[in-house]
Formats: C-alpha cells, structure tokens, sequence
C-alpha cells in the first residue's frame, strides 16, 4: 500500500506573510482567473460536443466520454490535490498543476482522435483538481479570517457560479465561428497568464513534510468509478444482464471495498470514515450524488437537443444557457445566504432541489418543432432557481457537523461527490436515452423524433433524481446549520 509523507495541520499566516493589501488582492485576482479557467474550460466543451462527435466519429454515449473522462479525475484528484498543497507548498503545486492543466488544453487542441482527446480531457482533469483545491487553499492563506476573507470568498464565490454564464457566451461564439479545437487552445494564453501573474503575487509558502498522503486511496476510488462509469456506458450494447457487465460492476464494488479497508488501516485517510457517523454528512453527500446526476446530464443532453433537434447554432446554444448562469451567480452573491439565514438549511435546499426537477419535467415534454422561448428557457429560468437556492444549503449542511480541522475536508468530500455523481448520472442517463432512441427508431419513428425520445426519458430520470434528493434533504436533515465555511466548486 503506497503512501506518501502528508503535513499535519497548520494555521494559516496572518496578514498573508506581510503582504501589501494590493499585492493579496491582485494574488486573488490571479487565483479568481484561474478559477474562471476551469469553469469555461467544462462549458466551452459541451458546447462544442456535437461538433466534436460529428468530427471523430463518437457516438451518442461514447460523446460522454469526453465529458466524464475529465470529471472522474477532477473529482477522484480533488482531496489528494488539496494535501499536496500543504505538503509541497500551495503556490509550487498550484503552479504543477496550472502547467499540466495548460498542457492538457493543448494536446485536446491538436487532437484528432478519439482516444486522444478523451486521455487529454483526463489530463485536464487532473490538472483542474489541483488548480480548484489550491486555489482555494491559497485564498484562505490571503485573508484572515474576518470581513476581508467573507469578502474573498464572496468574490470567488461568484466567480464560480458566474463564470457559467460567460463560458456560455464564449464557447458558443467560438464554436460556431471557429474550429473545435479552439474551444481548448483558449486555454493556453489565460494558463500563461496565471503561471507568470502567480510566480510575481502568491508567496512561496513552505510545506510541512510530516505525516503521509494516501496515495493507494485515491487510486483505489478513482478505479472504482472509472469501472462502473464503464460499466455503465458499455451496458447498452452489452446489456445490463450480460456476464461482461456484472464483473466490471463486481470490480467496481470490490475495488470500493478495498478502498474503506485502505482507509481503516492508513494513519491519514484521504476519507476519514469517522466523518460518516454524522447523519447530514451521509444525507447531503448522498443528496449531492443524485443532484449532480441529474444537472451535468441536463447541461450535456439540453445542448444535443437544442443543436441536434432544434438545429440552432451554437452560440444561441450558448446564450440560452445564460439566464440559468445569472441566475445562480445572483445568489452566490448574498442572496442564498440570507434565506438561510431566514429559513435555514433545510427548507431552501428541498425547494430548490424540487425547483430543478421541475425544470427537467419541462424539457421532458420539449417537442421536435419546439422554440427556444417557449420550450428551453422556462426551465433553464427555474433550473437556475432550483440550483441557486440549494447550493448553499448544500454545502453548509454538509460541513455542519465536521469538526473545525475538518472543515475543508468536508467540504472537499461533497465536492468530490458531486463530480462523481456527475460522471455516474452523465454516463447513466446518457446512455438511457441512447437506449429509448434505438427503441422508437426500432417502432419507425424518425431520426429526430427517436433522438428527442431518448433524451426525454433522460429528463424524466434526472428529475427523479432530483425529487429523491429533495426528499432525503427535507425528511432527514437536521436543522443545524454552520455560519461559514468554504465555497463549493463551480457546477458546471
């Protein structure tokens, strides 16, 4: 069992090692682009996935791929990269992973094939783990705690939730008048940009070289879900019963069952089980899973359907998107925080979370011939609603019972379930709706016709996703609820 040295816990410096005022915010200026990256760089690519599918040859779920192979590293990575952070330092691994994640753009911007593009997306995921966990470490060590650091994470906050909507704008404009492939290269002058703007404002902040990190951990749980997305994807030409099937899903909870054993015995977990004996941690990372299922399988299947059904272009694909996106930065901005403070954890999160199924419902009835006004942004309108009310929620609860030192830890675990909640949905419901377009093309129904089938069925699932995940939020959560605690990472 490989393990590597990991830092005990230490306070974060005071007045960010004496730094002027001006030089810590134009740090977090640097560390808010870098954020920014990472948001545009997952919205520009699912806006150019039917180019990119039409390109290479994908097929409707192996399209997902190119989407998931970056989830499940960014997701597996996130809890590894943030004690990487402390162990090397925050800015020398931030800067790794910047160069990684630049690279990675770059070989997704000259590939032309399949396997190459989805082994870069993988790379790009890796490199964004490290990018989001250590930014986020490094904001922290910026601010003390008081109004300056509420204020940063306020900003970042927004930055996050914000950037969609940019991204939206940008990757539509770019994949309806460029190539594809430069819907990556955007990447390589910003990730420019943010190496030399870190090396000239982020102090050099030692680490702390005791402890160990759990690498067998973090390779054991991404295996595992690399596996059953596999498994998933590979189901609707095998079928479900079929004896390839049920082994890749026995590896995949037998490798899920290594993992707890690998966290019993290692002295620092990178999931320390004791976190599970709190009830809201269990409920809201549980909720977080079938919530991400249902919102990363709506971002990628609503993109096919106003492309592949409504032959729009992209860049009005992308400005659709917009009203969602503006809608939860305006709550990422304050306004989801004071109705938790009105209303608490629980009431704003279950609303929400049934706000976003609605919307789903009303993309399930979406027709052939359809209008944008008239059958995507009602939902994307309430969608944005839905999203912005229960994020917050969401996270707070699910940090309410972690101790003080296990604050980011929490917060990284909902995180990280979010992004494998959205790999598994992605992989699932895309391929659900595969499957129903073989079906109604089977029963003579058209090209067009059979697809929007498919992608409907997919919508009826995702927001019975949602209503689980409404339910378990509004019948299980307790009431507690924390006064802070660390931002969540972008959605998209």
């Amino acid at each position: 069992m490989t393990e590597l040295p990991v830092p005990t816990p230490v306070a974060a410096p005071s007045a960010a090692h004496g730094l002027s005022n001006r030089i810590r915010w134009l740090a977090f200026a640097v560390m808010g682009i870098g954020t920014l990256m990472n948001v545009l760089d997952t919205t520009i690519a699912n806006l150019a996935l039917t180019k990119i599918g039409a390109d290479l040859g994908f097929s409707q779920a192996g399209l997902a791929w190119v989407v998931n192979a970056y989830l499940l590293t960014f997701g597996g990575f996130l809890l590894l990269a943030g004690r990487m952070g402390d162990l090397f330092g925050p800015r020398r691994v931030f800067l790794v992973g910047l160069a990684v994640f630049t690279g990675a753009s770059l070989l997704c911007g000259v590939a032309h094939s399949q396997v190459v593009l989805i082994v870069a997306r993988a790379i790009q995921g890796l490199g964004a783990a490290v990018v989001a966990a250590v930014s986020l470490s490094i904001i922290m060590t910026l601010f003390a705690d008081g109004p300056e650091r509420a204020k940063a994470m306020g900003i970042f906050a927004f930055i996050a939730s914000g950037g969609g909507a940019l991204g939206a704008v940008v990757g539509g404009y770019i994949t309806a008048h460029f190539d594809w492939h430069w819907n990556f290269l955007i990447n390589i002058p910003i990730g420019i940009a943010v190496y030399f703007g870190t090396m000239a404002t982020v102090p050099d902040i030692k680490g702390v070289k005791s402890g160990r990190l759990d690498v067998a951990g973090a390779a054991t749980i991404t295996s595992a879900l690399l596996l059953a997305v596999y498994a998933v994807v590979q189901a609707k030409d095998e079928g479900w019963t079929s004896q390839a099937t049920l082994l890749r899903f026995a590896g995949a909870v037998a490798l899920v069952a290594l993992f707890i054993a690998i966290e019993k015995k290692v002295a620092n977990p990178l999931v320390p089980l004791s976190l599970f004996k709190s009830r809201n941690i269990v409920v809201t990372n549980i909720a977080g899973v079938l919530w991400a299922a249902a919102m990363f399988a709506w971002f990628f299947l609503i993109s096919l359907y106003m492309q592949s059904v409504l032959g729009l272009d992209a860049q009005t694909t992308g400005l659709a998107f917009v009203p969602a996106d503006a809608i939860m930065a305006a709550f990422s901005v304050g306004l989801s925080a004071r109705m938790v403070n009105k209303f608490g954890i629980r009431g704003p999160m279950a609303v929400g979370l049934l706000l976003a199924a609605v919307g789903l419902l009303l993309f399930a009835r979406a027709p052939v011939g359809g209008d944008v006004w008239v059958d995507v942004v009602p939902g994307m309108l309430i969608l944005g609603v839905g999203a912005g009310m229960a994020f917050n929620p969401l996270f707070l609860a699910a940090m309410s019972d972690a101790k003080p030192e296990e604050a980011g830890l929490a917060s990284g675990l909902v995180n990280t379930s979010f992004m494998m909640g959205g790999a598994l949905g992605l992989a699932g419901l895309a391929s659900l709706a595969a499957s129903r377009s073989a079906v109604f093309t089977g029963q003579g129904f058209g090209p067009v016709a059979a697809l929007n089938g498919g992608y409907h069925a997919a919508f009826v699932a995702g927001a019975a996703c949602a209503i689980v995940a409404a339910l378990l939020a509004g019948f299980l959560l307790r009431v507690k609820a924390p006064s802070a605690g660390p931002a969540a990472m972008p959605v998209h």
